[in-house]
């Protein structure tokens, strides 16, 4: 049992072994397809378009495209062998090289001033009386522009009026390149549509906006893109133009007298911007039209103003003798005439007549020269009359400088008058404050005399009263004197007299001091050595009187 149960082992292990050997050679042979398909695949399936390039799509295999079908449309891509619409901008794409085949071209490039027009090579047909492809189905010229850039188109591209040189034969477009409309300044651009439905009213020059022909609107100086298939712009000058009115040939015309009278000038004018529509299409002759720029000012020439200007001459100039054109009023009078006539009779028509000059008239000779003599009289005298005027203003004007000298002394004169017064015045006010601070300083001068003079008066009144005083003292002492001799005033003055020779005595007689002589004094020295109150006071009075 145990045997024949590792034989079975044993033989179960190599079928076992056997089968995993199968399956790793299909897993290997697997593994190597994948990564032979991935390397045929980027190898040969690989579409690598570059910046600035797009890759056209042919599809080799599919359904049979119909007559009506020149391309495969977008929308039904791959299901439909030839050329497709739908193209490959730049990027990394995978296609089949079996079923596809493709072409890696440039994209269409519009350069810096130019335009492209689209004209569409497959589609439906354009209706009757079209001219503009206006849906994506239809084949033809496209209405809207390409502004310079680059656009991912199937296309060949050219410029106008050339023939397309195609190096490949897979494009379903055209792109025509054409310059853009440049209005310059002063320059208005005119606007004819070429494409739309058809003016309700053929017999107007002026259609309605969006109808075909002639548009109202215009266009201002600037730079457009405009397809030149739906529209076209023409230029009309709007800026000052001159001309000479013998420009169209000798212009004159007979005088009321009969005389040929002939003149030249300048006449300036401009086309009206808001009716240069209207000017454009009335006056545009097919030999004026050159291109865009509509040559109508030759025109107006021709066909307003040289007309009108003969018409006005020939009328008022016959109203005239030749007379009136050789003097200055009536040529002024005609002048302004021609000039107003003109520019009323052109404002009608769009043009606006900015200056009419005649420069020269030249009357008949014939009377010319007598009627220029009488003239030049004319002129001396009143030449003689303003030389007299100015004699006359010019004595008036020496009377009058004389009297604005004379005012100017005067003025002068006035002003030094009043100048001294002012001086004076002036000097009289500080004369005048002068004295009164004198015043002033004398008042308070006074004030202080008279307090002083009070002062003074009472000083000599108090020493009247003390000397008085000193008076009436003396005499009660001298009275107290006298009365102690009874009233004697001749002993009390024989006494004082003795007293005061008595001690000068006693000096003299010093040696007969002890002699009986000198006793007689001696009573009187006593009384000396010892006086009374009396005789002291007294003799003090004395002798500061004596002092």
């Amino acid at each position: 049992m145990s045997s024949d149960f590792e034989n079975f082992n044993q033989a179960d292990a190599i079928r076992r072994l056997k089968q995993a050997s199968r399956f790793g050679a299909v897993a290997l042979v697997g593994i190597g397809g994948l990564i032979g398909l991935a390397v045929w695949v980027f190898l040969f399936c690989q579409i690598e378009v570059p910046s600035g390039k797009i890759a056209v799509l042919t599809k080799k295999t599919g359904q049979e495209i119909s007559n009506e079908m020149e391309i495969v449309p977008e929308s039904m891509s791959g299901q439909y062998k030839g050329i497709e619409e739908k193209v490959l901008t730049e990027g990394r794409y995978f296609y089949n090289p079996w079923k596809w085949d493709w072409d890696v071209v440039s994209q269409v490039e519009v350069p810096e001033n130019r335009l492209g027009v689209r004209i569409r090579l497959y589609g439906d047909d354009l209706g009757y009386g079209n001219l503009i492809a206006e849906k994506q189905s239809e084949k033809g010229i496209f209405g809207e522009v390409l502004r310079p850039g680059r656009y991912p188109l199937n296309a060949i591209v050219y410029e106008a009026n050339t023939e397309p040189q195609p190096t490949r034969n897979n494009f379903i477009e055209l792109v025509e390149l054409h310059q853009p409309v440049v209005i310059p300044a002063g320059f208005i651009g005119v606007v004819t549509l070429l494409s739309g439905p058809p003016a309700d009213d053929p017999n107007k020059l002026i259609v309605e906006t969006g109808k075909r022909g002639v548009q109202k609107e215009t266009l201002d100086p600037g730079v457009y893109y405009i397809n030149p298939y739906v529209q076209r712009v023409n230029l009309v000058d709007c800026r000052s133009q001159r001309f000479n009115l013998s420009t169209g040939g000798e212009m004159g015309f007979p005088s009321r007298d009969g005389f040929w009278v002939k003149l030249d000038g300048r006449i300036e004018f401009r086309v009206d911007p808001a009716r240069a529509a209207e000017v454009f299409v009335t006056y545009n002759d097919g030999f004026n039209d050159r291109g865009n720029d509509a040559v109508v000012e030759e025109e107006i020439i021709q066909k307003i103003i040289l007309p009108n200007a003969r018409s006005f001459c020939r009328l008022r100039g016959s109203d005239n003798s030749g007379r009136d054109f050789i003097l200055g009023e009536k040529r002024l009078e005609f002048q302004q005439d021609f000039q107003n006539t003109l520019e009323v009779l052109c404002e009608h028509q769009g043009i606006e007549i900015i200056q009419a000059l005649i420069t020269r008239i030249s009357p008949p000779q014939q009377i010319a020269l007598p009627v220029r003599q009488r003239q030049i009289a004319v002129q001396e005298a009143e030449q003689y009359v303003k030389q007299i005027e100015q004699q006359l203003s010019e004595q008036n004007l020496k009377v009058e400088q004389e009297l604005v000298k004379q005012k100017q002394v005067l003025i002068a004169v006035e002003q030094e008058v009043v100048k001294l017064t002012v001086e004076a015045q002036r000097q009289q006010e500080v004369a005048v404050i002068g004295a009164e601070q004198r015043k002033k300083v004398a008042e308070v001068e006074l004030a202080a005399a008279k307090d002083q003079a009070l002062a003074i008066t009472a000083k000599g009144k108090a020493a009247a009263e003390v000397i008085n005083f000193e008076n009436e003292a003396e005499a009660a002492g001298w009275k107290k004197s006298v009365e102690a001799y009874g009233d004697s005033g001749d002993e009390f003055a024989r006494w004082v007299m003795l007293k005061k020779m008595a001690p000068s005595y006693r000096q003299l007689m010093i040696n007969t001091a002890d002699s009986p002589l000198m006793d007689i004094f001696s009573q009187y020295n006593v009384a000396a050595e010892k006086p009374d109150a009396s005789d002291a006071q007294n003799n003090n009075q004395i002798s500061g009187d004596k002092e």
